[in-house]
């Protein structure tokens, strides 16, 4: 399971398998998911494994994106002289940023992916049961794993969206301080910074509320992993 080889070579390991797998199966998602089921890692250990990540990348962008309003609250202290100097600080702090984003947009999209296939699957198998009391068990957990996804999917999302504003603001006042390196333009994102600081507040708040569904959904699958679950 990708829960027991996280460390040392068995992660390298690992993460050679998957990236040879990705290569040969070229969109084939059965042949991908059927090769890691036969070394024992099944969909539900990709999710919970794509889904950390996904936190991980949350935590990422926070970050970024708390380092990029420190820059831009910055630049509206420094001198003329100093502009050329903090305008290609910006400049950098923005493309952290927006990379930032779109490694998380790509996060998302992984989970997405293996969490139908997941579903599909489970929602397929309930017909193989001959216990009717074990299918019904089956779907019951199954609807509520649903929800909870649901609810983390909303939560990633908002929080990705909440990303853009930044991202349009940044731009903006970066690429009118590109061409006025003066102090008219100091004045401007003095204006800017206030409104920028609110929309990274509410990034923050979207962030950690994504970031704690992540980490109760990753809770709730590792301990039917638990013994006696």
């Amino acid at each position: 399971m990708i829960r027991n080889i996280r460390h040392g070579a068995g992660r390298l390991l690992l993460g050679a398998l998957l990236l040879g797998v990705l290569g040969a199966a070229a969109g084939c998602q059965s042949v991908y998911y059927g090769t890691l089921e036969e070394i024992g890692i099944h969909k539900r250990d990709v999710l919970v494994d794509r889904v950390e990540d996904g936190r991980d990348a949350q935590q990422d962008a926070q970050a970024q994106f708390d380092s990029a309003l420190e820059q831009f609250r910055a630049v509206v202290e420094v001198p003329d002289s100093e502009l050329s100097r903090a305008y290609e600080r910006l400049k950098s702090e923005y493309a952290q940023s927006e990379n930032a984003a779109e490694r998380l947009e790509a996060r998302i999209a992984a989970i997405e992916e293996v969490a139908e296939a997941l579903f599909d699957e489970w929602q397929d198998e309930l017909s193989l049961y001959e216990s009717d009391e074990y299918r019904r068990l089956s779907e019951r957990q199954l609807d509520a794993t649903r929800e909870r996804y649901a609810a983390l999917r909303e939560a990633m999302h908002e929080a990705a969206e909440s990303m853009q504003p930044v991202l349009a603001a940044m731009r903006d006042n970066m690429l009118f301080l590109k061409h006025n390196l003066n102090a008219r333009a100091i004045g401007a994102l003095r204006g800017e910074v206030d409104g920028m600081e609110r929309d990274v507040v509410a990034l923050r708040q979207r962030m950690q509320a994504a970031i704690a569904r992540s980490n109760a959904f990753i809770a709730e699958l590792d301990r039917r992993d638990a013994p006696g679950e």
